[in-house]
């Protein structure tokens, strides 16, 4: 994908990886408006990719509610008359107890921003790229939580929320794939393992490193953006205790696709096909 003359629109991207995908995506010509409540932060965000000769503004709100959502899309369209790019990058690390001891609403208000928020930035900016039928892209920010429990212990709404915004993208991501008006639309997830931001205390790879390597994949169409090369040893493992599993009670035999869904409604839509 080209990013000169584009404008992305980063939610939470004031700080982490946000800020530094803005920088990458700035330098390589996008202009940039940033997105999260604290307009403080999100100012001197701002002032920083000026004195870097990028084209950047800003806009505060919170992922969480829908309706700022719209009006982060109304203020792109009338600034910069397009928002060719909405990067879902918000997000925050909620309570890391145990599940039996997680406080609801705690665990409810990081859905509200880790899940929601990104349907809130798909939806909304979806639609308009829908309508206007020009080149697009949506990308989200899931975690190398999304393919395994990367913590020791505790996180369940952090780690089952990025796993929900995986199946989230998975869908959309075929959803396009189906239907050929959707082709200008390209989608992209990015997963990053440990990177030292606020939500980390600064522990892991550099943010730049890690947005320098995730924007690579990006200029080249790719979908799954990673850059933690361990994460397919932790991935493996989850890989073969689901395999012994299945080796164990639910072997492979021959005809065993009779009740694959993908399969059948494949069949299905060959037969409508012939008719």
């Amino acid at each position: 994908m080209q990013f000169a003359g584009k404008t992305a629109v980063i939610t939470g991207g004031a700080t982490g990886i946000g800020f530094a995908l803005a920088k990458q995506m700035g330098t390589a010509g996008a202009r940039i408006i940033l997105f999260e409540p604290r307009e403080e932060v999100l100012g001197e965000a701002t002032e920083t990719l000026k004195a870097l000769g990028i084209d950047a503004k800003y806009f505060a709100g919170d992922v969480a509610d829908a309706d700022a959502i719209e009006a982060l899309a109304d203020f792109t369209w009338a600034e910069n008359g397009r928002g060719d790019i909405i990067v879902n990058n918000a997000g925050i690390g909620g309570p890391r107890g145990g599940i039996f001891d997680t406080d609801l609403a705690e665990a409810r208000t990081l859905y509200d921003i880790n899940f929601w928020g990104v349907w809130h930035g798909i939806q909304t900016f979806g639609k308009r790229y829908r309508a206007d039928g020009l080149p697009s892209a949506i990308y989200s920010t899931a975690s190398e939580n999304a393919l395994f429990n990367a913590l020791p212990s505790g996180g369940g709404a952090y780690v089952s929320g990025k796993h929900a915004l995986f199946g989230l993208m998975d869908v959309l991501r075929r959803e396009i794939a189906n239907k050929p008006e959707l082709a200008h639309i390209k989608t992209g997830v990015i997963i990053p393992g440990w990177v030292a931001t606020p939500l980390s205390r600064h522990n892991g790879m550099d943010a730049d490193r890690f947005a320098e390597i995730i924007f690579k994949q990006m200029q080249a169409g790719e979908y799954y953006l990673v850059g933690h090369a361990y994460n397919v040893v932790r991935m493996r493992e989850r890989i073969d205790e689901l395999e012994a599993a299945f080796a164990r009670y639910a072997p492979r035999y021959d005809g065993d696709e009779e009740f694959d869904v993908q399969l059948y409604y494949a069949r299905i839509a060959a037969e409508k096909a012939g008719n």
